[in-house]
């Protein structure tokens, strides 16, 4: 039986009201409670559907370029060249930090590991922590996803490890969340926000 308390928890998780440290303990109980892990399923399906019910709004022009340019990095100290690499190679170590970005949704990051302008395409790494949401949103071109590691909720889906996701261009999302955090592995148009975030 679920108590009173935890439908209360469970309510604010499923909102992402929940502090970090809450939330963190929160997920331990849903790992090991299935009937509590269904409610919180239910809960967010009913908040991702409140979402898509909601009227779309058309932002005013230039909205995107201002929001862009008020959450662009500080500009740093020129960095020092970097070592010669050998033409038509780039590698990326799986313990290498650098290149992350955090997004403005805390606890979501990417990092850009290759761009192919002539081909109008780039591949970028993302993770999200445990409890993230990712709003939702419209592909202004298609877009294919891969989980690497953790969960990935897109809908009623669940995505794990291995699995594969592809949005054609103008198909919208609800809002995306992670239960366990995840690492996944995306191929967008070089043109994306989030590849220009990336870039940026």
């Amino acid at each position: 039986m679920i108590t009173e308390q935890k439908q209360e928890l469970a309510s604010l998780y499923a909102l992402g009201a929940l502090p970090a440290d809450e939330a963190r303990a929160f997920e331990a109980e849903l790992r090991a409670d299935a009937e509590l892990g269904e409610l919180v399923r239910s809960l967010q399906n009913a908040t991702d559907m409140l979402a898509l019910s909601s009227a779309q709004t058309v932002p005013p022009p230039g909205l995107k370029a201002r929001v862009l340019a008020r959450i662009a990095p500080p500009t740093a100290a020129p960095a020092k060249p970097a070592a010669p690499r050998v033409p038509g190679f780039l590698f990326h170590g799986a313990q290498d930090e650098k290149g992350w970005k955090e997004l403005p949704i805390s606890g979501a990051w990417i990092k850009l590991l290759s761009l192919d302008s002539d081909r109008g395409y780039a591949v970028l790494m993302g993770r999200l922590e445990a409890g993230v949401r990712y709003p939702p949103h419209t592909h202004a071109g298609g877009e294919e996803l891969y989980i690497v590691t953790g969960d990935q909720h897109i809908g009623d889906r669940r995505l794990g490890p291995g699995d594969f996701h592809h949005a054609d261009a103008g198909t919208a999302h609800g809002e995306n969340y992670s239960m366990e955090g995840c690492t996944l592995i995306a191929v967008l148009p070089a043109e994306h926000e989030l590849v220009q975030f990336a870039m940026a």
